[in-house]
């Protein structure tokens, strides 16, 4: 099923894609749209959140529904679960906890429950964290039928013995999963993949700053005059979402999938981290180290032993499309994870339109890659040419020697990124002088040889 919403901004879009500040602000404002909404595997709050990223950010996305009870591979498409309310009315008649307050306050796909407890009766139903005692947890229960509450610890410690009304008022049924795509167009049939996932309540960093970043990376596509690839947005629920939109594009996707990027936890102004794909040679692998060690030569390296997102599914032994992700703090690897501490105050504007750059100047690696040679035999006068500073300088030199390395390496089998590689210069910085010296005739575009 395909649902259709008018196209309205809301002072999202458009961009000057070259203002950092203005791209943070706009990104951290559309996060905070989103971010009250209770999104599940299924359920109202991924069909909200799906149709306002439409309605705000990208006309084109097609939604899709997926009947529960469908099989994908050796999944099978759950009940969809939506809820009411839900609530903890203490002994003195007021609510402990409300799931009005924050949708972390009940355990994920909870079943319907009326009943009365006593204190002790309850507690194997409460969940919390004596480490982080004012964080609300976040619980889920997907495949197995029960039911709880999340709350801070300190509140926890101090409720009072007598007896509890536990309401949750939840619906658990089949119906349907729904992810969404956009694929946009490009001079090649060839793709880039960029994979992101909307299944959790109300987290910043964990949640949203991947589909976040993701939608504004194919707006600004969408902006470019032309683009040499095609790339592909997928917006699904974790895992199960990943294996039923894997279900239905495989064949598809690994013969047109160039390189792909999983965007998740991206939103922090921490270090950077990077997680390869399973076989870690694919040309995802190397432009993300490369990006990550010119921008934040301290990255944190992970193996595809520490893997927990939707690469699980992407890279898996028989699927191994070229995806990597590229992070800031690490989901699981820091404090806040999987708390009500993940928040718009933890994600920032700056964090935020950082990640969109280095994702930026992935997607650059590949657009603007080409093969040149020399035109010349033997090292260019580059003085008279207009090329080489007339005032030497620490920076002119280092511009002259970034030039003359990229000359020594184009001879037409080594594109511009190869060269960068080599010459260990960033992308960014050796394109440009590219252009330059095919603009003086020194250098000229052709094919690989």
């Amino acid at each position: 099923m395909t649902m259709t919403t008018p196209m309205h901004t809301g002072g999202y879009l458009p961009i000057d894609w070259g203002d950092q500040t203005q791209l943070g602000e706009k990104l951290h404002r559309f996060l905070t749209l989103l971010f009250p909404i209770n999104r599940s595997l299924t359920g109202e709050g991924v069909r909200q959140t799906l149709s306002l990223i439409r309605q705000h950010c990208l006309p084109d996305l097609t939604i899709h529904e997926v009947e529960s009870g469908t099989t994908c591979f050796d999944w099978t498409v759950p009940d969809e679960w939506n809820v009411r309310q839900a609530y903890i009315v203490g002994p003195d008649g007021h609510k402990v906890v409300d799931f009005k307050d924050s949708n972390l306050h009940l355990v994920g796909y909870s079943e319907p429950v009326r009943c009365t407890l006593s204190l002790a009766e309850l507690q194997p139903y409460l969940h919390s964290l004596p480490e982080l005692p004012d964080a609300i947890p976040y619980i889920t229960s997907y495949y197995q039928r029960r039911w709880g509450f999340c709350l801070p610890h300190n509140v926890r410690e101090a409720l009072q013995e007598g007896n509890y009304e536990v309401v949750i008022d939840t619906s658990l049924q089949p119906g349907s999963l729904t992810y969404a795509e956009w694929v946009l167009s490009g001079e090649s049939e060839e793709e880039i993949l960029l994979s992101s996932y909307v299944c959790h309540p109300s987290m910043a960093n964990n949640e949203l700053s991947g589909p976040g970043i993701g939608v504004f990376l194919m707006a600004w596509l969408a902006s470019l005059p032309k683009r040499r690839y095609s790339y592909r947005l997928m917006l699904v629920p974790e895992t199960i979402g990943a294996v039923v939109y894997l279900s239905r594009h495989l064949d598809h996707l690994k013969s047109h999938t160039l390189a792909g990027f999983n965007l998740t936890c991206m939103g922090d102004e921490r270090c950077y981290s990077f997680l390869p794909s399973r076989q870690g040679n694919s040309l995802a692998d190397r432009i993300g180290r490369h990006v990550l060690g010119h921008i934040a030569p301290d990255y944190m390296v992970y193996s595809y032993l520490d893997r927990g997102s939707n690469e699980r599914q992407l890279c898996a032994p028989g699927i191994d499309l070229p995806v990597t992700t590229m992070m800031r703090s690490k989901y699981g690897c820091y404090a806040e994870y999987h708390t009500s501490l993940d928040d718009l105050a933890l994600v920032t504007p700056r964090g935020l339109a950082d990640s969109f750059l280095a994702l930026r100047r992935a997607i650059e690696c590949l657009e603007l890659d080409e093969c040149c040679e020399a035109t010349v035999l033997g090292e260019p006068q580059l003085g008279r040419r207009g090329l080489y500073p007339n005032l030497s300088t620490r920076d002119s030199g280092d511009q002259v020697r970034d030039m003359m390395n990229l000359l020594a390496y184009s001879d037409g089998h080594m594109s511009l990124f190869e060269i960068a590689e080599v010459i260990d210069v960033p992308f960014w910085r050796v394109e440009p002088l590219a252009r330059k010296l095919i603009d003086a005739g020194v250098l000229r575009r052709c094919s690989r040889r």
